[in-house]
């Protein structure tokens, strides 16, 4: 079975971060380590969250743990998410690099991948409030993650952000992406009445779009990036990954508000992930 390295935050009581990403990578045959940045008993949007962040020590020495215990040399994708000090993201920049240039076996067992993929969920903002991480910390994720990946998953927001550019339309945002040097998933396209999430590598461009959920429960954007992350290292192409995983997306969000649920019910739900009751297609915007 391929195996994630998750760096991301921790949250007890919410259906957010690396829990969502664990389980969503779990139920598609994907092994995961979840290294938290974070420890937090809810979501803050539910008010005082308790908990806090991990200091860089503790951090390190988790990922010292990790990696002697062979598990880096069998480490097929590394998926960053939130991170709560700079520290911490020059430490995954350095286990990035360590993953690319380990051996791809360790004792007599190989690893799913030839290759490692990097994903970086760049979290630190979204409209229209802006950043809700520190600038140090969204100059971090971009100098030092943005940099190293083989796939970013930004928001609207954060992919103006990165590329320093004013976002208006979907070509507007075709032309940014295409500036980086590596393949975007950008969610939270507005279209109009409806809201979209496109893919855009140096050869193709495909959008999904789907009716607005009012009032939908944290999480969507990990779930997101989880679910093309299962689908790509299953083997899936960049269309059908896009076509999947907006679908399984916008099919747990239709169960959470049929079912009232508060939080993003992943695990009640678990069928969309495999079965997604919304079919999206994906339409060319070259």
């Amino acid at each position: 079975m391929p195996m994630a390295l998750l760096l991301t935050s921790h949250v007890s009581a919410s259906m957010v971060g690396g829990a969502n990403s664990r389980f969503v990578l779990n139920a598609a045959g994907i092994d995961s380590m979840l290294v938290p940045t974070v420890l937090l008993g809810r979501h803050p949007g539910w008010g005082e969250p308790g908990g806090g962040p991990v200091e860089q020590e503790m951090f390190q020495s988790v990922l010292s743990g990790i990696a002697d215990n062979g598990m880096l040399a069998l480490t097929d994708v590394v998926l960053t998410g939130y991170f709560a000090d700079v520290g911490q993201i020059y430490d995954s920049g350095a286990v990035i690099d360590v993953v690319r240039n380990s051996p791809r076996h360790h004792n007599g067992l190989h690893a799913y991948a030839k290759k490692p993929l990097v994903i970086v969920d760049p979290i630190m903002g979204d409209a229209p409030d802006g950043l809700y991480v520190s600038n140090a910390i969204a100059a971090g994720i971009i100098d030092q993650l943005v940099s190293r990946a083989d796939l970013i998953t930004p928001n609207v927001f954060e992919l103006g952000r990165i590329t320093r550019r004013t976002l208006t339309d979907t070509h507007s945002m075709l032309r940014a992406a295409r500036s980086l040097d590596c393949p975007v998933l950008v969610s939270s396209v507005p279209c109009g009445g409806q809201i979209g999430v496109m893919y855009i590598d140096k050869d193709e461009a495909w959008l999904v779009q789907h009716d607005r959920f009012p009032d939908v429960p944290k999480g969507t954007g990990d779930l997101l990036t989880a679910a093309f992350t299962a689908a790509i290292i299953n083997g899936k192409p960049a269309r059908e990954a896009l076509e999947e995983s907006v679908s399984a997306t916008a099919s747990v969000i239709a169960r959470a508000r049929e079912w009232k649920s508060p939080e993003l019910p992943i695990v009640a739900g678990q069928q969309e992930l495999r079965d997604p009751h919304l079919k999206l297609s994906a339409v060319s915007l070259d």
